[in-house]
């Protein structure tokens, strides 16, 4: 098999899933932790929409964002009212589904083309769709040309928890996606379904080449990693490795250094306890199976994930920005190597549902609510 990629992405990985470094020390619980009201920061609430789920960054000025029931738009800070896409495909919401995450390509400043990811309705329930399609119009309108879905997770079927989240490779040569285990947990240790897994595909949704296990065909041959619940956030580090959260249960939000072929865990082990009030062995009892960095018990619930790189904090420069949808909080965390530590916690007015950085630097932030705010977030 053909590991360059992987090689390339991290550090130090064992392809056969048993963490030999710090990786597997014990992690540090970021939970509880007092959220701050002495923000370094000043909102500006630029829209609101109904149930806004992602935001993608076009330039200093523009985004993208999404909402769950269905609904995409074109967002101008300086001026004028969202401008509606057109073009959309029906998706299934309800609950925790509808229109998920969305994502420039990396080429986008040329081809105009965006990828996102929704939970698609059809003959026995419903199912993660990845599809990508042109970004056109002008003068007031936009639109979604040559749409095309170029990934299923297949059979549907029912539950929330879809995952969903697009991280382009460093190199801009394919992408990974999440995939959660849609509130049926024994499917994250299934290798033959594509739920509760982190998936490499190519830009065209096919298979990557370089992935752990390539030749087994199917959704093994697809697999990055595996043994995840709810992952709400990916994204690649500034010294381009990937980094994932999850939620846990009952306790046990995770923050995972995700390295090819490595099994999680879930729902064998976890730090948090199942909602029925049984306990679910903690992962230092299955040295099989990687611990988290870092991990939240009381949760956090996360969700949204984004490395900084501006220079309008410069404190923060490389650590995670992760929201708070249970704790209405926007956490600060600093990853050393292997380890994560969380160093500040901010009390937010809202469910903070995704977090993006723009090119001058400012922090965007959307909330789960209807309306839920989209902010801009500058140094006072």
């Amino acid at each position: 098999m053909h590991f360059t990629l992987a090689r390339a992405l991290i550090a130090a990985t064992t392809i056969s899933g048993l963490a030999t470094n710090a990786a597997n020390a014990a992690p540090e619980n970021a939970g509880p932790n007092t959220p701050t009201t002495q923000l370094p920061f000043q909102s500006q609430t630029v829209a609101r929409f109904d149930l806004p789920w992602a935001i993608a960054v076009i330039d200093a000025d523009r985004l993208i964002v999404t909402t769950k029931p269905g609904r995409m738009f074109l967002v101008d800070h300086k001026g004028g009212a969202p401008v509606e896409v057109s073009g959309l495909p029906k998706v299934s919401h309800s609950g925790q589904n509808g229109l998920l995450d969305v994502a420039l390509a990396p080429d986008f400043a040329e081809s105009r083309r965006i990828y996102f990811t929704y939970v698609e309705p059809g003959d026995g329930g419903s199912s993660l769709a990845l599809a990508r399609a042109t970004l056109t119009g002008q003068q007031g309108n936009a639109q979604l040309d040559d749409l095309k879905v170029i990934w299923r997770q297949m059979p549907k079927g029912r539950g929330g928890q879809p995952g969903g989240i697009i991280a382009f490779a460093p190199d801009g040569k394919s992408l990974f996606l999440t995939s959660g285990d849609r509130m049926r947990p024994q499917t994250a240790q299934d290798p033959d379904l594509a739920l509760g897994k982190v998936l490499h595909l190519t830009l065209d949704g096919k298979l990557a080449p370089g992935n752990p296990n390539a030749d087994a065909g199917g959704v093994r041959a697809e697999t990055w990693t595996t043994g995840h619940r709810n992952p709400y956030g990916l994204a690649f580090a500034p010294d381009g490795r990937l980094w994932l959260h999850e939620m846990g249960p009952k306790g046990g939000d995770e923050l995972n250094l995700i390295e090819p072929g490595v099994n999680y865990g879930w729902p064998e082990v976890s730090y948090g306890d199942n909602y029925n009030g049984t306990p679910i062995p903690k992962p230092s009892t299955r040295p099989e199976f990687r611990e988290p960095a870092l991990y939240w018990t009381p949760v956090i619930a996360p969700a949204g994930l984004a490395f900084y790189d501006g220079d309008l904090f410069p404190a923060w420069k490389g650590t995670a920005l992760i929201g708070g949808l249970k704790t209405h909080t926007l956490s600060r965390v600093t990853i050393k190597g292997d380890a994560a530590h969380e160093d500040e916690r901010f009390a937010m007015q809202g469910r903070i549902r995704d977090v993006a950085v723009a090119p001058d630097g400012a922090v965007w932030v959307i909330e789960d609510a209807s309306p839920g705010r989209l902010l801009r977030l500058s140094p006072r």
